[in-house]
């Protein structure tokens, strides 16, 4: 059992607290049940996996103490499992017919939730760019139930996202049409930006057109959480498509 939580074992896992790491290692820490079951449903590779006895059954892998557990654990009150996973490795999935393009998003957790949203409407990828979360930080795994392991979420450019040959639509608050109006039907990519400065310039103006989600006039709430809006968005054209 490893007990100590100066143990190199310990500190090199530590070290996949920062994105940088976990990019340049492609490996990241799943933690929790749930997580490691979709992880492995997914195909993902586990490499090892760590669990303390006194707060989980757990068959197989490297048991430590609770205090060990809890300095890998992200959650404040950890569930008892942890292991080392293998980043998926995606491709650009083209001939799609619904992308959603994330410019600038800053919290994971927001990822996450778009992940999760997205795979249940059957997008095909997120693509990212401008990228300031990580899929793969643990608050962005939670929040999507997973859907990180396998929906493709790739790092791109506004040029790659028009190298895919669809429709750029860009979702820009109190600006453009109503998100009803427009023609979702038919394959699109929908661009969204960070709630505090939204969609940069060159994207609103590679955009075919605008559209926007309306808000009750008078209301001091000028745009809503960017997941919010992405789920609206994904499932206006789910709706449309029938």
């Amino acid at each position: 059992m490893i007990s100590s939580t100066d143990n190199a074992r310990v500190k090199e896992l530590l070290a996949l607290r920062s994105a940088g790491e976990r990019r340049a290692s492609g490996l990241f820490l799943a933690e929790g049940r749930r997580e490691l079951e979709r992880a492995a449903a997914a195909g993902l590779q586990i490499r090892e996996v760590f669990y303390a006895p006194s707060l989980i059954d757990w068959e197989g892998g490297q048991p430590v103490s609770e205090r060990v557990l809890a300095k890998l654990a992200y959650r404040r009150k950890p569930e008892g499992v942890i292991a080392l996973v293998e980043a998926p490795r995606f491709e650009l999935p083209r001939g799609g017919t619904l992308y959603l393009v994330c410019v600038g998003i800053e919290k994971p957790g927001n990822l996450g939730a778009i992940a999760r949203s997205a795979q249940a409407a059957g997008a095909e990828a997120i693509l990212v760019a401008e990228a300031r979360a990580d899929p793969f930080n643990p608050n962005a795994i939670r929040s999507s139930t997973g859907a990180v392991f396998s929906l493709p979420i790739l790092e791109s450019s506004l040029e790659q996202v028009r190298s895919l040959g669809v429709p750029l639509l860009a979702a820009v608050a109190g600006a453009g049409r109503p998100y009803g109006e427009a023609d979702l039907a038919r394959p699109v990519a929908i661009a969204l930006g960070a709630e505090d400065r939204g969609l940069p310039a060159p994207w609103r103006e590679a955009a075919e057109s605008e559209l926007s989600i309306p808000v009750k006039p008078g209301s001091t709430t000028e745009s809503l959480n960017v997941a919010v809006a992405a789920a609206i968005l994904l499932f206006e054209a789910v709706r449309q498509r029938g």
